[in-house]
């Protein structure tokens, strides 16, 4: 990939973080390029087909639904890509697990063959732990997309079963516990 494209991809993803319009300023800065550069950009990106409102002095902002083409990774963000599902890998429930390896199986299919190398091959190592078993993980990741209630039913140290009705809203996951 050239430079310039690099630029207009970093000048699409800038404007697709921001919900309020960005500066010129500022995409001259994180791009590492002058305001005429931001300008000139912004005009090639439109003449491309990019849905971008706005003009000089008042910013910039991607409008919805505007999509950058698939899969347009750096070095830097396959890596941390394939770490994450990693990760998941090795400390997700089994669905979540499987649904990790797909989704790099899946990314790695389409990407150009030097960056699918790097991500087949990624010298990035999570240790692999017995996995807790955790039957219950999924359906509670479930009932957080859902924003369900859930009902539970725990024994403390002591051995008292307790039930409660619980609202969950995040799922921790931590070395050897999720919570």
């Amino acid at each position: 990939m050239t430079a310039r494209a690099e630029r207009l991809l970093a000048v699409l993803q800038i404007l697709r973080r921001h919900r309020q319009p960005v500066a010129a300023q500022r995409i001259a800065g994180e791009t590492g390029t002058s305001l005429r550069t931001v300008y000139r950009d912004i005009d090639a990106l439109r003449a491309q087909g990019a849905a971008i409102e706005g003009e000089a002095g008042l910013g910039y902002v991607l409008r919805p639904g505007f999509l950058l083409p698939p899969l347009m990774f750096t070095e830097d963000e396959i890596e941390a890509l394939v770490l994450g599902a990693r990760l998941v890998a090795s400390r997700g429930d089994p669905t979540l697990a499987a649904a990790a390896a797909e989704a790099v199986a899946r990314i790695g299919a389409v990407l150009p063959g030097r960056l699918r190398d790097l991500a087949e091959s990624a010298a990035l190592l999570v240790p692999t732990g017995a996995r807790r078993d955790a039957p219950h993980m999924a359906a509670l990741r479930r009932a957080i997309r859902a924003e369900r209630k859930v009902e539970i039913r725990y024994r403390d140290k002591s051995g008292t079963e307790t039930r409660r009705v619980v609202w969950p809203f995040a799922m921790g996951f931590f070395d050897s516990v999720q919570v």
